[in-house]
């Protein structure tokens, strides 16, 4: 490689890393427009330059590795706790930046092995390959659709609320235009290229009118007071209770006096992840002494708590959801099934297993995947409600969380202690909020060294215990909406816009004259 394309793809990762500050926590998603047009621009200069094919996906590539690489770089204080995986930092460092940038390589590469010399037909097929290849990368090897640039709108709710109707990678792919579009002018001032931008503009402007109307019917709609109110646990127990011999009972008295339960008032709690050590599902009846004083018949608990089974003389972990009432009977449970691939199980374990790869929780231990996620109804004299589990990490899949929409809420349960003081927790918890706008469902969120809250159809924060609190937070009043759009048809909404966009391209392409 010579000198100059050094120089440009070194531009190109500091134009990759500058576009993370668009995400959260920092959120500041004008910078965007400066990022995506001279990526856009710089790779349309290409199309008109030969060069050897692989420097076509190193432009991406590059781009690609520096965005991901300072906003990914949390993911290694998980292999701080174990001194046994230390040797494993420098690797999730600038491995997993490496391969993600894959994704953004195949996006430069396919873009300017089509050599159109088109602005607009170009600027469209730019957004189009861009938006499906960040599909791509939800989906395979297991999925991780973690910080998708419409992330980056996480504060602008009026805005968002349009993903009752996309979906997050409709309104990706939407958002790739919009902020591309000023490139449109770079190259010719033309009035097509103006239309188009004003048209995106236009657009983006119908999405936030959108969300005044959107918000003002969800104001209007009446209340549903609860018979039982849901008290949502935030903790702050040390992630090192899975290293070290931290006593069980110190850290269950903890979570009841934090709970604070009062017996008289009818009350389901729910617990984070995984917060109690060395207990499984079956085993914290054992423990219904501690729950003797303070809790009655009035109560439920909701934890996440690790279950087993035995098939076939081979034993099963699981990471469950699980339901109990005031005597800590076993009521119901759902096993998590979508694993964090080297945290909770090792892909390719009869490989990587040699070479000394273990997962990083439940002891080295793999979780085994659960079958199927059903509703779970609670009923408890004339009271009824019916959740959505979700286990931590599976609040990211947009489209895939369920099959079924009659359920009043969701339930998300997470650890988030693994990632430190980081950006890593922050971003986690903004996916609740376009989980909860797509599914037109409140979520509710329960966290131990994380964020706890209480998010509303619109994305509205009503409650929320803050990074780095304990506390709780209590939730018994619902307002319903209607269906929204996307929880009916999931991402074939994003397939509808693929073929609006196909058909655009093919359009503006019959013109000699963009």
């Amino acid at each position: 490689m010579n000198k100059n394309l050094y120089i440009e793809l070194l531009f190109l990762i500091f134009l990759g890393a500058i576009t993370s500050l668009s995400l959260p926590p920092f959120n500041y998603w004008i910078v965007n427009f400066f990022t995506f047009t001279l990526l856009f621009y710089i790779l349309f200069k290409k199309i008109y330059i030969k060069k050897n094919k692989i420097s076509y996906f190193l432009y991406g590539w590059s781009f690609g590795f520096g965005y991901f690489i300072s906003n990914l770089y949390w993911v290694s204080i998980s292999l701080t706790f174990d001194s046994s995986f230390n040797y494993l930092i420098p690797f999730s460092i600038f491995l997993l930046p490496a391969f993600f940038g894959i994704f953004y390589g195949l996006i430069s590469f396919f873009f300017i092995i089509a050599k159109s010399n088109k602005i607009i037909s170009s600027f469209l097929f730019f957004s189009l390959i861009f938006g499906i290849l960040e599909f791509v990368r939800g989906f395979l090897f297991t999925g991780f659709p973690w910080n998708l640039i419409v992330y980056s709108l996480s504060n602008q709710l009026e805005f968002l609320s349009i993903l009752s109707i996309t979906g997050t990678y409709g309104l990706n792919l939407l958002c790739i235009s919009l902020f591309t579009s000023p490139a449109l002018l770079l190259f010719r001032y033309s009035k097509k290229n103006i239309s188009l931008l004003a048209f995106f503009i236009f657009l983006h402007f119908f999405f936030y009118i959108h969300g005044i109307f959107y918000e003002d019917k969800f104001n209007s709609a009446e209340k549903i007071k609860y018979d039982y109110k849901v008290r949502v646990l935030a903790s702050n127990i040390g992630i090192d209770r899975f290293f070290t011999n931290i006593d069980t009972v110190s850290v269950i008295n903890d979570l009841i006096e934090l709970s604070e339960p009062n017996k008289n008032e009818k009350t389901i709690f729910v617990w984070p992840e995984g917060i109690l050590p060395d207990v499984s599902q079956k085993e914290l009846i054992e423990y219904d002494w501690l729950f003797n004083e303070k809790f009655s018949e009035n109560h439920l608990l909701i934890l996440g708590i690790n279950s087993q089974s035995y098939q076939n003389g081979h034993e099963n972990y699981f990471n469950s959801l699980s339901l109990y009432d005031y005597k800590l009977n076993l009521l119901k449970s759902y096993n998590k099934i979508k694993l964090v691939p080297f945290g909770e199980f090792l892909p390719f374990k009869e490989f990587l297993s040699r070479i000394g790869l273990r997962a990083i929780t439940n002891q080295h231990h793999s979780f085994s995947k659960g079958k199927k996620r059903e509703i779970i109804e609670i009923k408890k004299n004339n009271f009824s409600i019916r959740i959505l589990p979700l286990i931590c990490y599976e609040i990211i899949y947009s489209g895939k969380i369920f099959d079924d929409n009659n359920f009043d809420l969701i339930i998300n349960i997470s650890e988030d202690g693994w990632f430190g003081d980081s950006i890593g927790p922050r971003q986690h918890f903004a996916h609740s909020i376009f989980r909860a706008i797509e599914s037109g469902k409140y979520i509710i969120r329960s966290s131990n060294n994380g964020i706890t809250a209480i998010i509303n159809p619109l994305g509205n924060i009503e409650q929320i215990v803050d990074f780095g609190k304990s506390g709780y937070i209590d939730y018994n009043e619902n307002k319903k909406i209607q269906p929204t759009v996307f929880s009916i048809y999931g991402n074939k909404i994003f397939g509808f816009l693929i073929l609006l966009y196909i058909f655009f391209i093919f359009s503006f392409n019959r013109f000699k004259n963009e």
